[in-house]
């Protein structure tokens, strides 16, 4: 089976959008395009070429293939172009007949359905970058196995988030951690089962207690 992995640039709440450049997803006036520019350092540069050594195809909303399509097939022997530009692109798309990027392959009208049925083939994982929307689609219908993260040291109060209000509820594992020297946290969880809840409080609840809960609404 194949393995499903978002990797993913977020501030600290939770925002993804136009994470390398003023340019690369002005929506909704967002204003801080390129807020990870600062932060680069080797580690991070390592952290994300573990991402790409092992074999993957991409998995991308429409909005990221476009910008990934005008940018990588130009970047000549760059050892990332190299990989994105050879590997299958499967898109989120309505519009399959303007994939002009080099092994690009629409997911259809159900996106749903045709990854479900991709991640019951054989195959190499597919890795999504970007596509806050289609990240969306994948968390409300539980089907990200991995989430990479790397958690930048800044708020940027609006934008497209990387957990919405559709998101499945769900407990992760943490399976790998390491900070930058610029304090950007990289980590990296898969799944964690269902969440399991407790509680603090005492068995035997004040009288306080017991009034509060019957006005709480």
């Amino acid at each position: 089976m194949r393995k499903i992995t978002a990797a993913t640039f977020v501030s600290l709440d939770g925002v993804m959008q136009a994470p390398g450049g003023p340019e690369e997803d002005p929506a909704g006036g967002f204003r801080f395009g390129g807020w990870t520019f600062h932060y680069w350092d080797d580690a991070m540069g390592a952290f994300m070429g573990e991402t790409f050594t092992k074999p993957f195809d991409l998995l991308l909303g429409r909005k990221t293939y476009d910008i990934f399509a005008a940018h990588w097939p130009y970047q000549g022997n760059d050892p990332i172009a190299e990989s994105f530009n050879a590997v299958t692109k499967y898109v989120a798309t309505h519009r399959h007949d303007t994939l002009t990027w080099n092994n690009s392959q629409s997911l259809g009208e159900d996106v749903v359905a045709t990854l479900r049925k991709l991640k019951e083939q054989d195959g190499p994982d597919l890795l999504i970058q970007g596509s806050s929307d289609l990240v969306q689609t994948l968390l409300a219908n539980d089907l990200i196995d991995e989430i990479s993260l790397l958690i930048f040291p800044l708020v940027l109060g609006k934008g497209k988030r990387l957990f919405g209000n559709g998101t499945m509820p769900s407990a992760l594992k943490l399976t790998r951690s390491q900070a930058s020297s610029t304090g950007v946290i990289m980590a990296t969880y898969e799944r964690g089962g269902e969440i399991k809840t407790g509680s603090f409080a005492p068995e035997k609840p004040s009288e306080a207690e017991i009034e509060r809960r019957k006005n709480w609404k």
